[in-house]
Parts: C-alpha cells; sequence; structure tokens
C-alpha cells in the first residue's frame, strides 16, 4: 500500500512539473523578428521561437536576433553592422535602447525602418509597451531638433500592398486635441506605406482612427468615412461623408478642421484645404463655420 502511495505521489509530482514545463514554454512562445529586404525599402518578418523566459533575458535575445542574418537570403538585418546598441534600460512599460554615434549616420528612410522594426520586434515582449531611442545617453532627434520620443506598434502602419517598390516611409505630424477639447496637440507617427495610395488619404485616415499615443485625444467621429481626396494647384480637396457633421467628441467646433488642415499642410505639399460633404460645399459645420470658404493652417490652436 504505501508503494503505491508513492508511485501515486511521484506521478504526479512529474505531471505538475511537465504541466510547469509547458507553462512555460507557453509564455515564450514564437516572436516575430523584422528584417530589411535587400532593397531596403521593405520590412519582412520571420517567426523565432524565443528561449529565454524573462523579460530581461528576451530583450538580450532579441538584440541578438536582430543581429543575425536571417534564413530568408531576400533579407538582411535593419541595424548596419557598425551601429552597435551600447546599452538598454527597462523602466515600467517603456524600455530604452542606447545606440552608438553612428545611427545618426543613416540615412532617413533608411533609419525609419530601422526603427520601425525595433519597435514592432520588442514590444511583442509582454510587458513592453513603448519603445524610446538614445544616440550616446541622448534623445534621438528628428531632423528638425524635436525628439522622436516613446514609440509603439501601433505608430507604424503598413499597408497591405505586396510590391516593394510601392513601398515608402514618411514620419508625419498628426494633430489632434487635448483633454479639455480646445487645443490641437502635437503626436509623431511613422508610417510604412504603398505609394500607391495618396498620402494625404492615409492622414486623414488616420486622424479618423484617432491618436496611436497617450496624451492626446480623437477630434473626429469614428464612423466618418473619406468619400475622396485629392491635391490640385496645392489645395487639398476632402470630400466626407454625413458622419464627419455630427457631434462626435465633446471639442471645440474648430478643433476637427484644424486637426485635418493642419495634419495635411504639415505633411503634404498642400497649403490650403478645402472641405465638401458628399460633394457639396455649401454645407455649415456645427452652425458655425461655413464650408465655401478655404482653410489654410492655424498656428494658434496648437498646445505649446
Amino acid at each position: 500500500m504505501k508503494k503505491w502511495f508513492i508511485r501515486f505521489l511521484l506521478m504526479c509530482m512529474l505531471l505538475a512539473l511537465a504541466g510547469c514545463g509547458s507553462n512555460k514554454r507557453k509564455e515564450t512562445g514564437g516572436c516575430k523578428i523584422w528584417y530589411m529586404n535587400q532593397a531596403e525599402t521593405k520590412l519582412e518578418a520571420e517567426n523565432k521561437e524565443l528561449q529565454a523566459d524573462t523579460t530581461d533575458g528576451q530583450i538580450r535575445e532579441l538584440i541578438e536576433l536582430l543581429r543575425d542574418s536571417p534564413e530568408n537570403e531576400k533579407l538582411k538585418p535593419v541595424l548596419p553592422e557598425d551601429v552597435r546598441i551600447n546599452d538598454y534600460e527597462l523602466e515600467n512599460n517603456q524600455l530604452y535602447l542606447d545606440f552608438s554615434v553612428e545611427y545618426q549616420e543613416m540615412q532617413r528612410v533608411y533609419e525609419v525602418l530601422c526603427r520601425a522594426a525595433y519597435v514592432r520586434t520588442f514590444c511583442q515582449i509582454p510587458g513592453i509597451e513603448y519603445v524610446g531611442f538614445r544616440v550616446e545617453g541622448e534623445p534621438l532627434l528628428e531632423t528638425h531638433g524635436k525628439e522622436v520620443g516613446l514609440m509603439n506598434a501601433d505608430q507604424f502602419i503598413e499597408s497591405a500592398g505586396e510590391e516593394v517598390s510601392a513601398y515608402k516611409t514618411a514620419d508625419l505630424t498628426l494633430y489632434y486635441t487635448n483633454e479639455t477639447g480646445d487645443k490641437l496637440v502635437e503626436q509623431r507617427v511613422a508610417m510604412e506605406y504603398d505609394s500607391n495610395i495618396a498620402l494625404e488619404k492615409l492622414i486623414v485616415e488616420r486622424l479618423i482612427a484617432g491618436p496611436p499615443f497617450e496624451g492626446a485625444y480623437p477630434t473626429i467621429p469614428t464612423n466618418t468615412k473619406l468619400v475622396s481626396i485629392s491635391i490640385k494647384d496645392k489645395i487639398c480637396y476632402v470630400n466626407l461623408d454625413e458622419g464627419f457633421l455630427e457631434t462626435g467628441y465633446n471639442v471645440a467646433e474648430n478643433i476637427p478642421i484644424y486637426s485635418i488642415v493642419n495634419s495635411i499642410v504639415d505633411n503634404t505639399d498642400a497649403v490650403k484645404v478645402q472641405f465638401s460633404i458628399n460633394g457639396e460645399s455649401n454645407r455649415v459645420y456645427r452652425e458655425t463655420i461655413n464650408f465655401n470658404t478655404i482653410f489654410e493652417k492655424n498656428e494658434e490652436l496648437v498646445e505649446q
């Protein structure tokens, strides 16, 4: 009887250990490692099985995997060989990667793709929601001197296009609103998109989707549909459906208008914007703003 009980107890222990092992495997699991194609125009992912079972271990493992050559010969690591990662720091849900000074020598489009690959890869680790970039301990800066800031995977928009040559990248300044709804708030969004799709179309669609980052609030009702959009003679013609006229969010009446105007003017060749609703420009927005006018960027509405 005693021998039977001991055998039973040992079997239970083995089953428990097997269960623990399977759970740990599930926690690590597969992960997408993002690489760049040889033409340096597009990112593609390969699935890898992570061996580490701690956050720190997974960060170190992903750093190495991003350095390794991918299985697909048409791809390559996104980080140039002369650029190294000096260190990393994890604060709450924010991972900061510190790169060597050579990072700043990358061309603009290449650097945006590199940034996208690292953000997409590391944000897969449970507990990491944002990635920050530093160069020799200092925050990474945009070309105009503004900090890139923390980024998450949602900020990198990838279209469904398949042609490598059709892909472009863009660093955009999009305008949402503050908590009180009376000022515009800037957010930086890096986009990888199909060049067959007009950039102004992606801008408006992104505004409708709402801010990808904390610290800003949506300006346009989510059920708004973009009927058509085009730029001619530096005027952007934005044709929306009736959903845009709905009250939507508790914001000042001019905020949705200039959320679109400022975003388009800042990121395209357009210097003015003309609105219409289902093709009609003789409409009045919230009983105060006439769509017959042509709108220019409003700097005074931007929160400082």
